[in-house]
């Protein structure tokens, strides 16, 4: 699977999942910033320097995204595999701590 198509379908199965992905430009934050998973007033975000590359905008993403419960949602086996390379599911979901900082 090409990289562009399984980030959309990292991001596609993260929505799926209640965590809002969003791509920000951070050089214009004047303060250092990290992309990777936040919680903010109960809602799960995983948040991403538009300027990286796509292999590692992949790797944030799949780590924000392993430690959710997944394993009852349809996922195509290609976005299944990528996910286990980071641990898969640690027992903690949507409305707890995936327990990925990134």
């Amino acid at each position: 699977m090409k990289p562009q198509a399984l980030f959309q379908e990292l991001k596609d199965l993260a929505e799926r999942l209640g965590v809002t992905v969003s791509e920000q430009n951070f050089r214009n934050t004047g303060i250092r910033v990290k992309s990777g998973y936040c919680r903010v007033k109960n809602q799960d975000y995983c948040i991403i320097d538009k300027h990286l590359n796509i292999t590692k905008k992949m790797d944030i993403l799949g780590e924000c995204i392993s430690g959710f419960q997944h394993e009852s949602i349809y996922v195509i086996p290609a976005v299944r595999e990528y996910l286990n390379r980071f641990g898969g599911y640690t027992g903690k979901g949507q409305n707890g701590d995936p327990g990925a900082s990134v």
